[in-house]
């Protein structure tokens, strides 16, 4: 299989769209026939990393790459960056505001979610410049 590039701009504050970039993904890998709990997992780490760029970041961009044994994932923003990794990565613990709360978002399990739905995890963070997810998810 000759590996398919796909790229996604997440536009800011748009709770309308957010999902639509994980939404394309997940028809495009159900083409290809991969695997539901591949899909499944590509689909979730990738909409949380969506709505945090939604919520946090205002927005950002989204590259994937498809080969036959893994879909990875680069998840880019140039928001406030995260300044306590270790305290973002807990369940539960979200900075969101009230109004993101009030919409069902800011249950504080993005990062979790992201990090334990794909099989590689790489966060890179600055305050003041912004974050950048690199996931790796393999065929099942």
């Amino acid at each position: 299989m000759e590996s398919i590039k796909l790229h996604y701009d997440i536009s800011p504050t748009d709770f309308t769209r957010a999902g639509a970039a994980s939404g394309d993904v997940k028809k495009t890998l159900k083409a290809l026939g991969v695997a539901p709990a591949t899909i499944r997992n590509v689909a979730v780490a990738m909409y949380e990393g969506e709505i945090n760029m939604v919520i946090h970041a205002g927005g950002g961009e989204i590259d994937v790459e498809i080969t036959g044994d893994a879909i990875k994932m680069i998840l880019a923003d140039h928001g406030p960056g995260i300044e306590n990794v270790e305290l973002a990565m807990k369940e539960g613990y979200s900075t969101a505001p009230d109004n993101i709360r009030s919409l069902g978002f800011g249950a504080g399990m993005g990062l979790p979610n992201i990090k334990k739905y794909s099989d590689e995890f790489q966060l890179d963070t600055a305050v003041g410049v912004g974050t950048t997810l690199y996931l790796t998810v393999y065929m099942k």
